[in-house]
């Protein structure tokens, strides 16, 4: 799911945070504070809590990527959301490629599941072929049975969609015509929708069930509770494991941690990969039990 994510051996126990300090800062992080803000009121030191976020979005990357399989998904919505790592790629220099590698703009590409809400697989990577196949072949092996997906009008899905899931799948395109800006708006301001265009790929789609909606409000989510994909400001990650690992942990607190409004209950319950509602502290245990596992070995 997140091939950039490294797994990194665990902390020895003179360094080992207790169990309720771990709850603390993790609960901080998920809620959208920033790493400085999460310091100051948990009183943990800076690094710590970064090899903290690293070490716990390890953990929550390997287990959703073990759980969210053959899962009975009906209507995908899948989109793409730009970030940066370091410095946009139009500032990126020769010095700062040279020390970065991964310096520039990076692309979190989705999948949303439009009954349950549920967000069973994502790739970090550019908004190219590679990365567009790498995410429709992960999703593809997580679902069974007919499914019906819907995406932007980028041209990258149409060969990589029926690549990655053959017959098995009615795919259409949602191409949202904009105005142009008024020359008295800034820069800033969000252009009018003024008509969507729905376009069938393959298969028979229903074109009642032809949107992005959920994906994109989905996005909006993202955005609100992680700092690095907040717009217009300055809490950018500057190395692409802890980026990696910001957005795993995201995505393990959206799917099995919090309550989502329209279900009242998790994602991960509506889709049937958990009986019951997680929260902060059984993740903690779960880590623990991958520090006994990895100690083991």
């Amino acid at each position: 799911m997140l091939d950039m994510l490294k797994r990194l051996p665990y902390s020895n126990d003179m360094n080992r945070l207790d169990s309720e300090t771990r709850s603390k800062v993790i609960h901080c992080l998920i809620e959208g504070c920033s790493i400085r803000a999460t310091v100051r009121m948990t009183g943990v030191a800076k690094k710590s809590v970064m090899r903290l976020l690293v070490e716990v979005g390890s953990v929550c990357e390997q287990f959703q990527d073990s759980v969210f399989r053959n899962l009975t998904c009906h209507r995908l919505q899948l989109d793409e959301m730009w970030t940066w790592i370091y410095c946009k790629a139009k500032t990126r220099t020769e010095d700062i490629a040279r020390k970065n590698p991964d310096a520039g703009d990076i692309w979190l590409w989705v999948a949303v599941d439009a009954d349950t809400k549920l967000v069973p697989s994502w790739r970090l990577g550019q908004r190219d072929l590679a990365s567009a196949t790498d995410f429709a072949n992960d999703l593809a092996k997580r679902v069974q049975g007919r499914v019906q997906i819907t995406t932007d009008a980028l041209k990258t899905y149409l060969t990589v969609i029926e690549d990655a899931f053959g017959s098995e799948c009615d795919f259409a395109q949602l191409h949202k015509v904009y105005s142009a800006p008024m020359d008295n708006e800034t820069r800033y301001s969000p252009a009018k929708c003024i008509g969507t265009q729905m376009r069938v790929i393959s298969g028979k789609p229903d074109s009642r069930y032809i949107s992005t909606s959920f994906v994109e409000r989905q996005n909006w989510t993202v955005r609100t509770n992680v700092r690095r994909y907040t717009r217009l400001a300055n809490g950018f990650s500057r190395k692409l494991e802890n980026h990696a690992a910001a957005v795993a942990l995201n995505y393990f607190a959206y799917n099995f941690i919090k309550i989502h409004q329209t279900l009242r209950t998790s994602p991960a319950m509506a889709a049937g990969v958990t009986d019951r509602l997680w929260d902060v502290k059984d993740l903690v245990t779960l880590w623990e039990e991958y520090e006994r596992a990895e100690r083991a070995a």
